[in-house]
């Protein structure tokens, strides 16, 4: 039985990791740090916290593996300044209060075509979480990196909605890695890394999610 912490538990894929994890008689304690509460489970022990002031010393950082789905995008953020705050700033942070309390597996959503060196800011800011992650030794580390993620999101992004829209009509020419991938299987792949801790770092490419 396992200790497992959901960041970004309110977001599409987080939604759907922390009902698998609910559900899943493999977990046995659920540690979910968000904005605004969440309803309540005898599994669920759910902090009330300002991401801008993660408290490093709260007992409930310790836990066997962490699922990672925090993200947002430039107009929700408003700025590329506020975007990487979220996705890297806050992304380290809990990585690394989750490790100095003894968290032994880390399993990252990122995105399809991460690189610290891209030369696009989206794709540079996902490389540099996942280089962060990867320098705080974590013996099991698993990097999902997803195409267009599909589901239905509790405020639509026009474009990203639109993208997928195309991508589902031309699915059968469109190469594999890059087709919407379904926010409920990348959901079930973190939670399962998480949950096995297979040691090493791997990293799960979106045709193979």
């Amino acid at each position: 039985m396992s200790r497992i912490l959901i960041a970004g538990a309110t977001g599409l894929v987080g939604r759907h990791a922390l009902a698998l994890a609910l559900a899943d008689p493999r977990v046995s304690r659920i540690v979910a740090p968000t904005r605004r509460a969440l309803p309540a489970h005898a599994k669920l022990e759910n902090p009330v916290v300002d991401f801008e002031a993660l408290p490093a010393q709260a007992p409930w950082w310790s836990v066997d593996g962490v699922v990672c789905a925090l993200g947002t995008t430039i107009r929700d953020a408003g700025s590329q300044a506020a975007f990487r705050r979220v996705d890297v700033d806050y992304v380290l942070a809990v990585a690394a209060n989750a490790r100095d309390a003894g968290a032994r597996a880390f399993a990252l959503n990122s995105s399809l075509g991460a690189d610290a060196g891209a030369r696009g800011f989206y794709l540079r800011c996902k490389g540099e979480a996942e280089r962060g992650v990867e320098a705080l030794g974590y013996p099991s580390l698993t990097i999902v990196r997803p195409s267009i993620i599909g589901g239905e999101r509790e405020r639509r992004r026009p474009m990203e909605h639109l993208g997928m829209v195309a991508l589902r009509a031309l699915e059968p020419l469109v190469p594999k890695r890059y087709r919407v991938a379904p926010s409920e299987r990348i959901a079930r792949c973190l939670l399962d890394a998480a949950l096995t801790a297979t040691p090493g770092v791997r990293i799960v490419e979106s045709e193979a999610i």
